[in-house]
């Protein structure tokens, strides 16, 4: 049996929503955040050495790393679903988005968070002006542009297809999905993208992706 452990709020939501398309049978074990730091809880780290989410565990195998898991869960169980064939163009769109997903879009989108937390932590009130101003600049000069040359070609590349691997929704579209709701409630992606928030509310009106909210318990990213 195939077991998710879970942690609320989190990139883990991808890998329910997965199943769900695949239709897989599966168990959750939940875990919760720390409420003030909103960090894992320890007793993650007593299924994967790094104590972080997503992991799975099937029998013996333990998967970590959300594109590892999609590509174990494809491997074993998809018998062809939900990916392009190897070798074509769309298999290759297919790996790249695959892998965009955390190797190129989320590391803006974390330097935002992290530059937006050390903006209004507290700090001795004669060097929060310095402080503040550090991030202002780090934020506008590095952060903002990099985010608004991805929101580009993301839409960009949408207009060339409708969905990120090709004219059929994929898994890559599950992976892509973090990063961009993480962009549209955290980071200005807006109506300025017409197809970037067309893409996310198709994802969102497809059945297995409601099906997984409800096993997932409260995500704030699909607000």
């Amino acid at each position: 049996m195939i077991t998710v452990h879970h942690l609320e709020n989190s990139r883990s939501q991808r890998v329910l929503w997965l199943l769900e398309e695949l239709g897989l049978a599966y168990e959750v074990k939940r875990y919760a955040r720390d409420p003030k730091t909103m960090l894992a809880p320890p007793e993650l780290a007593a299924v994967h050495p790094l104590g972080k989410s997503p992991v799975i565990t099937d029998g013996k195998v333990t998967v970590a790393e959300s594109g590892a898991i999609v590509e174990y869960l494809l491997d074993t169980y998809g018998q062809g679903r939900l990916r392009p064939p190897p070798g074509t163009a769309e298999g290759r769109q297919f790996t790249y988005w695959l892998h965009f997903a955390e190797g190129s879009a989320m590391p803006p989108l974390l330097m935002k968070l992290v530059f937006d937390k050390v903006r209004t932590a507290p700090v001795p009130f004669f060097i929060k002006p310095v402080v503040k101003a550090i991030a202002d600049k780090v934020t506008k000069s590095f952060i903002a542009p990099n985010l608004q040359r991805q929101f580009d070609f993301m839409e960009a590349e949408l207009a060339k297809r409708p969905w990120f691997a090709g004219a059929k929704f994929s898994a890559a579209d599950i992976q892509m999905s973090f990063p961009i709701e993480a962009a549209a409630a955290r980071a200005g992606l807006d109506a300025s993208r017409p197809r970037l928030m067309d893409w996310l509310e198709r994802i969102h009106a497809r059945p297995a992706y409601q099906r997984a909210l409800e096993v997932g318990g409260p995500y704030s990213m699909a607000d």
